[in-house]
């Protein structure tokens, strides 16, 4: 857009007078950055309005993305940068004596994801519509989220994350667009004259749902799509007693409640089906104001499942076209299949999301019979073919529970993996017997992230770098990155990208100065874990690694100077994560607190990891620690995050490691342990005896027993726990099996550090390989393949 410095400054005064009544001088620095953001807001609203307008008068395909978790991080940066403006509002803030930085940083993250499945759903929204697609997000307007994370004692804390205490301006109330949701009470199905079964509720409780939208904004494409996020309320004009306010107004109070009783498991249920239902009454609510003909909906709409959470949707989809539009079973069937699609984001068969019997139709009577219909007709069509005991094996209903995943496939045309080594692994074990009952619905489509976030806007030492070697195309086709490589022996280039790095690592020091006092050297390696703490995950191998340098340098031997960066969160009732969380920390005071390593070891364990951290940590990382069992982790976005900055991964073969292997080159990352197939085969031959391979490894005997001998100060019973994991349950992620192999990974890590042209060169191939992980990439593959819709704006794939 065509903004001049002068006229923002206007614009920026007007806000401060119209929504303060005060001069810009003498508002708080929240509500300098509350006024910023409703200029911003005004900016982008003729641009919201019209796309509506043109995706209406041109019957555009809309794709509709459910996913129980977003996690946008911080907008104002994000549309500034993406209406192009960016530079113009910095100046006009300058010249009115206000620090763009320190207004940036008042706005807070909102509370609604927890990990990488949000981050996922809000990079790929940002990418559609910065490719012109017609795609919107769909889910749930949390009041508090997961938790804000403080260390005690070493020991996590959870804080209520009340993120709505202050307005979120970026969201826009639309209360006529409402819809009720019910729950409970009977169902009678009464014959129509048609033959359809006509359903009639008695005694059901109604919940209003109460949209409010966010805009995304595209990267300069005039394209601006939705966040649409449900409120449960009461209904208006009803009579209401206290606790029936209180269990509507449950549902969406918190992100991911305790489900460790039956309560809250029947909680977590309402929520799934308040955002699934609220979303697809208003998408086909609205297509019938558009469109006639109902029959039509597949052409024009695709309603796209992220992991299982919103596997309802079949059924609701289903529960509408029969119940409210009269439609044949065949018919229907024929719709829903055609419109649903969906992502699988787990390889653990724990992880897939299953509901009992009584409960379900206890709460949800209609889903409930449809969902019988489904299970009945599903094995009618196969059973013949393909035997009882595979068809039991997959039918969505069996020992009274309701399996939301096989529902996803069985009522989805598509089923995507989310990398390579994940999809082969859905396709030869989880979903194994849908693969062979539906072989053309699995497609891969490896995630992606959004470089304008993590480089752009959060890496800006590398970004004007890049400008001034390859000019600002890359910023629009980030595949434009590859040119760099014709730099890698150009010693000018190799010595501003060092340079680069260390300035973004002073600013990170800064942080963990300011956060946990402690002061760092931002020489050192940076080696960085950030992601959810889970034991598949592996953080307690990277404590062992630690430990063992820790040994090593106590003992005399010279290694290069670490700082080992940790960021994660344990879920609430996660026993184990909690307690590698308090052994990180203990270590950090061990080894922080002995004047004889803290000069060569130093561990920062950052609370609170969120979108906004990462923005801090990521530019700064030297070395990206994705160290999973292999196998267990289904892609990891935070590795294709730290490439793009220039981290060299340290990585076992999972995930999406394998693919940033083959474009980066193996000779610029480092890579160890098993492999899923040896993981795999030792698993299912019962062949691996934990306590021998600690037996057998001095290094590794020395390691475990400091967990319960003294040597870390304040782990008594956490260290027991871990050690009985390790021992008496086998290791069930093969922590001391990838023992040595990781060590021997992090000596080559060493010697490479000493070369810090070499260093360089494997920095910048990695950068040069990051593009093609550009989320916008990823959802045209999703809009040919799955959604089938073609963005306006495509960058070449």
């Amino acid at each position: 857009m065509g903004l001049t410095t002068a006229q923002f400054i206007k614009d920026y005064k007007a806000a401060a007078l119209h929504l303060f009544a005060d001069s810009l001088d003498n508002l708080s620095t929240l509500q300098q950055y509350q006024a910023l953001a409703f200029v911003v807001k005004g900016y982008y609203a003729k641009d919201w309005v019209q796309t509506k307008a043109n995706n209406e008068k041109h019957h555009r395909k809309q794709v509709y993305y459910f996913s129980i978790e977003f996690m946008p991080g911080r907008l104002l940066g994000s549309n500034l940068l993406n209406l192009g403006i960016k530079a113009t509002v910095e100046a006009g803030l300058e010249r009115l004596a206000l620090d763009p930085v320190t207004l940036y940083a008042a706005e807070g993250d909102p509370g609604l994801g927890n990990g990488g499945l949000g981050r996922l759903a809000s990079a790929f929204l940002d990418a559609m519509a910065s490719v012109g697609m017609a795609g919107h997000g769909n889910g749930i307007r949390y009041q508090y989220g997961l938790f804000q994370q403080r260390f005690v004692d070493g020991y996590q804390v959870e804080l209520p994350d009340d993120w709505l205490r202050d307005p979120y301006v970026w969201e826009t109330r639309k209360e006529n667009r409402a819809v009720i949701v019910k729950y409970g009470g009977q169902v009678e199905l009464r014959p129509r004259a048609n033959g359809s079964l006509q359903a009639i509720y008695h005694g059901a409780e109604d919940v209003l749902a109460v949209p409010y939208d966010t805009a995304m904004v595209g990267y300069r494409t005039g394209c601006v799509n939705t966040l649409r996020l449900w409120a449960a309320e009461p209904v208006p004009g009803r009579a209401h007693n206290l606790a029936e306010k209180a269990r509507v107004n449950a549902i969406t109070q918190i992100l991911y409640p305790d489900d460790s009783d039956n309560d809250g498991r029947e909680l977590r249920l309402r929520q799934e089906y308040f955002f699934v239902s609220a979303g697809v009454q208003s998408i086909v609510t609205h297509f019938k104001r558009t469109h006639a003909d109902l029959h039509l909906l597949p052409q024009f709409i695709a309603i796209h499942i992220n992991d299982t959470h919103p596997a309802m949707a079949v059924l609701e989809l289903m529960r509408i076209l029969l119940d409210e539009e009269e439609m044949t079973w065949e018919e229907a069937w024929r719709l829903t299949v055609a419109t649903m699609s969906y992502t699988n984001h787990t390889l653990m068969t724990e992880a897939l999301e299953t509901w009992p019997e009584s409960m379900f139709a206890g709460l949800l009577p209609r889903l409930y019979q449809i969902a019988q219909e489904i299970d009945h007709r599903f094995r009618a069509a196969h059973v013949q073919q393909y035997g009882e005991l595979l068809v039991d094996r997959s039918a969505p209903i069996a020992n009274g529970q309701l399996r939301m995943a096989y529902l996803a496939v069985i009522g989805s045309h598509a089923v995507n993996g989310v990398a390579k080594l994940h999809t082969e692994l859905l396709e030869q074990s989880v979903l194994h017997d849908f693969y062979t009952l539906y072989p053309a619905r699995f497609n891969n489509k490896t995630n992606g992230i959004t470089p304008r976030r993590w480089v752009q806007l959060a890496d800006p030492a590398l970004a004007t770098l890049i400008d001034a070697t390859l000019g600002p195309g890359w910023r629009r086709d980030p595949r434009a990155l590859q040119d760099l490589r014709a730099h890698a022996d150009d010693p000018a280039f190799l010595a501003a990208l060092n340079a680069a790095k260390l300035a973004n690592k002073g600013r990170l020091a800064a942080v963990i100065q300011q956060q946990l006092g402690l002061y760092v050297d931002p020489s050192a390696m940076f080696d960085v874990q950030i992601k959810r703490l889970h034991a598949y995950k592996r953080q307690l191998l990277h404590v062992f690694g630690l430990l063992d340098s820790y040994r090593a340098l106590k003992a005399g031997e010279d290694r290069p100077a670490r700082v080992h960066v940790f960021g994660a969160k344990a879920a609430p009732s996660y026993r184990y994560a909690k307690s590698v969380i308090k052994l990180i920390n203990a270590v950090a005071d061990l080894v922080n607190h002995d004047p004889a390593v803290n000069q060569k070891l130093q561990v920062a364990f950052l609370p609170n990891y969120g979108v906004s951290l990462a923005e801090a940590i990521i530019p700064a990382a030297d070395v990206s620690e994705q160290i999973s069992l292999a196998g267990t982790e289904a892609s990891g976005t935070s590795n294709m995050k730290l490439m793009a900055t220039g981290a060299i991964t340290l990585a076992t073969l999972d995930g999406a490691n394998i693919e940033i292997q083959a474009v980066a080159g193996a000779e610029n990352m480092v890579t160890f342990g098993l492999t899923a197939t040896e993981a795999t085969r030792m698993q299912s031959a019962h062949t691996y005896n934990a306590r021998a391979v600690y037996e057998a490894d001095p290094r590794l005997r020395a390691v475990v027993d400091m967990l319960t001998d003294g040597s870390i100060p304040g782990i008594a019973s956490e260290g027991r726990e871990i050690r009985t994991e390790l021992l008496d349950y086998n290791d069930t992620y093969f922590v001391l099996e990838d023992f040595a192999a990781y060590l021997a990974a992090n000596r080559k890590l060493d010697a490479l550090w000493a070369d810090p042209d070499r260093w360089a060169q494997a920095a910048l191939a990695n950068i040069a390989a990051s593009g093609q992980f550009s989320a916008d990439f990823t959802v045209q593959r999703y809009g040919r393949e799955v959604w089938h819709v073609l963005p306006e704006q495509p960058i070449g794939d």
